[in-house]
């Protein structure tokens, strides 16, 4: 039987210790890098970040906007520094056309760029009392998704199927068609030449805090914290060409 030194023991309690003293939850995003001044902004909520308890808890608002979306602009301005037309084009034109950036930025614009997009549209279409779908997208819901029973059903599998992290979207053409999409990480229907109106974030950052490993519950859940009024403005702006991001 062998004994450690009284040095041994020290670095050991240092060991334990930092672990003890390690975060207990560890999401794919790190926290967010000090903001650096330039052309992207990171969009105020329009509610309080308890406006969806207990579907979406208060910490996991708090993390999820102030902490990843925060770092995509964050990394989107520094990028935007030695490249200053980024900052300037359009979103959509960008995402639209990946292969024209150089390729030191591509990668780097592709995910941080398309996490910007992504969660700006979260954060739009969702708030507290957000009423029921009406007029037009109710009537395209079930023209083209069978229905709210069903659209809803078949939109949690889809979130749920989506292996990793990654996205689930209702896409909207400019007549107004509606398909229920899926995506990998942060890319964006604009990448395809496409438009989102509405999307769930299936990364665990959006849900872990609450649900653990729970995705189908929290997909379930986070209907209650859908804007249809807002789904309404972005399902008019996308029939009149003009729905951006």
């Amino acid at each position: 039987m062998s004994f450690m030194s009284r040095r041994q023991l020290m670095f050991a309690a240092t060991g334990v210790a930092a672990v003890a003293a390690a975060p207990r939850f560890v999401f794919a995003q790190a926290a967010a890098p000090a903001a650096a001044e330039g052309p992207f902004t990171l969009p105020p909520l329009g509610y309080p970040t308890n406006a969806f308890e207990p579907h979406i808890d208060t910490k996991t608002m708090e993390i999820h906007h102030g902490k990843h979306h925060a770092a995509y602009v964050a990394n989107l301005n520094t990028v935007a520094k030695t490249n200053p037309r980024l900052g300037t084009a359009k979103i959509e034109d960008v995402l639209g056309n990946l292969n024209a950036l150089d390729d030191s930025i591509k990668f780097t614009v592709r995910n941080n760029l398309g996490g910007h997009a992504n969660h700006t549209m979260f954060w739009e279409i969702m708030g507290p009392n957000g009423g029921k779908p009406e007029g037009e997208v109710l009537a395209a819901i079930d023209r083209d998704l069978g229905g709210m029973e069903k659209f809803q059903n078949d939109f949690n599998a889809a979130g749920g199927r989506q292996f990793g992290s990654g996205w689930v979207f209702v896409t909207v053409s400019k007549d107004g068609k509606l398909a229920i999409e899926t995506r990998p990480n942060q890319d964006n229907p604009m990448m395809d030449g496409k438009r989102a109106l509405m999307g769930n974030d299936v990364w665990e950052h959006a849900y872990y805090l609450n649900y653990q490993n729970r995705r189908a519950d929290y997909l379930k859940a986070w209907w209650n914290t859908v804007n249809w009024s807002k789904i309404a403005e972005r399902y008019a702006a996308a029939k009149a060409g003009t729905l951006g991001a």
